[in-house]
Formats: structure tokens, sequence, C-alpha cells
């Protein structure tokens, strides 16, 4: 059968799926492997998108393939409910250990980032019998109901689905390059961290809050690193009022930062922690780990579904979390320096770049008309977009205001691809500039 063009398929796309369902790029995917896509047309692509953060580990990782293969062949479902396998429990097992947190801990699994945030709500309100929770200004936790309303984003995440959850109160972030409080690190104390007591006065009493749920980079929202201090500042006051903390790594764990978890830049042991994305590899699987006694108390049949779990996708994440450990932690060290001194010769040679921040290779680099009033430019990184998907890079774009260009580039990828990459990306911000 001939192979359809990028042109015919998006032809059938916009005659059978709803234009909801965005597009960055025009193409269709025909193969991937490592860090290069291969569209249907046979034009390759340097990958510095790596699925929205899933591949850390690089396309089809031979050793996640032989995984999937060998599990496939012995079961595919069974239900973990109905009939349980001893790939569930075998990464249950791994990721009590290896999340951060010198405390016993439970972890069950669900099929998406989304699940893992709404079951993490479900469990704290159930654990706390309270039932408000504190979010921030620039999250992002997914698109199911309760989830979307812990995102920040109103279009195009939000717009038209009201009403939402309630009792869901958000507060500013730590977002020191727009302030919300004017002030300036480190000289402001990361007060914006000691604003959650302030909040309680004037938005939510502290008794009545569950939990607090934040990202330790926020990713969507636009790359937002916080300081060093600002989580530990935060738990202390959750631990003060008997409010449970709870960390999204849904994009920043499986080594995006270069630790297996960013809580671990920070210092701090969440009450509970959300792994998605990268954890399989591609495969649908997300982890809601926390400590044992919170994780314990929801009655039985409160938690699961019918396809959380799933014995490929818990093969395909016990792999990764060995290639990770045993292969790409340094390598994603490494990577990440390489691409923060791109980014930064990048900013001395723009004007338009206003800020460059990230840990690790998850890195961003905020585009702005001006430096000095800091006026977004969303059209710019849009067109740096285009730019670079047409000349054989995917890149994307994420923020507020949709001029953030991250790098979620596969940690596998090599020098030459990292090279070219940049090369393109360089091109594309002198084309707008």
């Amino acid at each position: 059968m001939k192979q359809k063009t990028n042109q015919e398929l998006m032809a059938l796309r916009e005659k059978h799926v709803p234009r909801g369902p965005f597009n960055i790029t025009p193409i269709f995917v025909k193969r991937a492997k490592g860090a290069v896509v291969e569209d249907v047309e046979g034009k390759e692509y340097i990958d510095f998108a790596g699925g929205i953060g899933v591949v850390n580990v690089g396309h089809c990782n031979e050793r996640v393939v032989a995984a999937i293969k060998e599990q496939v062949d012995q079961l595919i479902h069974s239900c973990f409910h109905v009939a349980m396998y001893e790939p569930y429990i075998q990464l249950a097992m791994k990721l009590n250990e290896i999340t951060p947190g010198n405390f016993p801990k439970k972890t069950f699994f669900v099929n998406s980032g989304a699940e893992a945030a709404e079951n993490s709500i479900k469990i704290a309100r159930y654990a706390t019998g309270r039932q408000a929770i504190i979010a921030f200004d620039n999250g992002y936790h997914g698109r199911t109901y309760m989830a979307m309303t812990l995102t920040s984003k109103v279009k195009p995440y939000k717009f038209g689905y009201g009403p939402f959850c309630p009792e869901v109160y958000r507060m500013p972030f730590a977002y020191c390059y727009r302030c919300a409080f004017g002030l300036q690190y480190p000289s402001c104390g990361v007060s914006c961290a000691d604003y959650l007591e302030e909040f309680f006065i004037g938005h939510v009493s502290a008794e009545t809050v569950a939990a607090v749920i934040a990202e330790p980079i926020q990713g969507e929202g636009g790359f937002i690193t916080p300081p060093v201090e600002y989580f530990k500042k935060l738990k202390g006051i959750c631990e003060k009022h008997g409010i449970l903390f709870i960390m999204d790594e849904i994009q920043t764990g499986m080594g995006r930062t270069g630790k297996l978890f960013a809580s671990e830049h920070y210092g701090v042991a969440p009450d509970i922690i959300l792994t998605a994305k990268s954890l399989a590899a591609g495969l649908p699987l997300a982890g809601v780990t926390g400590r044992a006694e919170i994780l314990e108390m929801p009655h039985v049949g409160g938690l699961g579904g019918t396809y959380g779990g799933n014995p490929v996708a818990c093969r395909a994440a016990l792999t990764v979390l060995e290639v990770l450990t045993r292969e790409l932690l340094d390598k994603a060290r490494a990577l990440g320096e390489k691409a923060r001194e791109r980014f930064l010769a990048l900013q001395k040679e723009f004007e338009i770049i206003g800020d460059v921040r990230g840990l690790g290779p998850m890195l961003g680099m905020e585009l702005v008309k001006d430096r000095e009033k800091k006026t977004p430019a969303p059209d710019e990184a849009k067109a740096v977009v285009k730019y670079c998907y047409e000349n054989g890079l995917i890149a994307i774009s994420c923020g507020n205001f949709s001029n953030v260009i991250r790098t979620l580039m596969p940690l596998v990828i090599t020098e030459e691809q990292m090279d070219r990459g940049f090369t393109i990306l360089r091109k594309g911000l002198k084309s707008v500039q």
C-alpha cells in the first residue's frame, strides 16, 4: 500500500478528528529512534520535545522494547483488581525505595498524570477530613475536571468547560522573573513562600486545607524554577498546620533535571509524589506514591481503575528505571550543563531572550519584545517553533503567555544531534530578532 503524505493524512485528520486536540507540527511520524523522528515522507527531525517529556530514555529504547515484547508474550491484561501480577508489585516496591523520603511508603498505579493528580486529591481529602486544596498560578496538572481546576491557564485548557470543582484556591508561585510581589531574589527572603501564612487569612483557613499541590518546576506554566529555599519553607508551613504536601513530578521526574526527581534539588520529601510521562517511556502509566499511613487510609475499592498498572507498562517502567539509574543520570547532568551554556550564549546574542531558567536539561528561555519592560513575545515564539520544524527540529513553547521555548530532548541525544538542533534554533531566533 502506498504511503500517504503529510498533506494527505492532514486532510483525513481534519475530516475525521475534531479540532480540539491541538497539533504543534503538521507532520505525521512513521518511526522514531533515540532523539530522531522520521515523518511519513522520510524527512528526519532532531527531537527537542521528547513527546512532551515522555521519552527521556529515547524513542524506542532497545532495552525497553525488549522488555515490552517479552511481557506481551506472557500477559497483556488481566486487571490488577481481578487477578494480580508481579510487575505491578515490583514497580511499586521500586518507587517506594527511590522516591524522596526516609519513611515507609506505598504506591498504586493509574493511566495518566491527570488521573494521578485527581487521585492525590481524593487521598488528601480522605486522610485529613478537609476539603480545600491550594494550587498555584501558572500551574498545570492535567485536563480532567479536578486536574483542570488545579490548572491555572484558562485558554485553551479551561475555557468554556466550567463550572469547576469547588474548594480549590490559587496563590502566586515563585516566578522570580515576574515576581508577583515586585521583589528580587535573594534580598526578598523568598517571601512568596511565607505568603502562604497570609493566604490563610484572606483566602482559605488553614484548618480546612487538605493539601498544597505544586510542580518542582512548572512545566506548561513556563519552566518556572523556584529558588532552592522555596519548597522547604512551604513544606514547613504545611507541617505546622497539618496540611499534606503533594509534589507533581509528572514532567520533572525520571531524570529530566539531572536527578531522578526534581524534589531532590530542593531537599524536600513530599507526603505524596506523582509520576507519569517518562515513567514508562511512552506507554500510559502513572504512579501515586506517598507515606504508607496516608496511602493506606482510603477504604478497599476506593482507589484504582481497569487499566491502571497494566503489566506491559509496568515492565517498561521497571526497565526505564534501570536504564536511568545505571546509564543516564550522569549523562543527563552533563547534558544539562551543555544545554545551559548554549542557552546563555544565545541570550547574549539575542536581545529577545529575556530569561533562561531550569534545572539540568529541563531548560526554557522566555522571549520578550524588550528586556526592560519584559513584554511577552508569543508571536515570535510561535514563529521560532515554526521555523524549527520546517528546518528539521521539533521544538515546543509553553508559558501563560506562550512565549517560552523549552527543551525536553531525550537524554540519549548525541552531541552531533544537539549541535544540529541548536544550530537550527539559533537560526530560528535570528529570523525573528
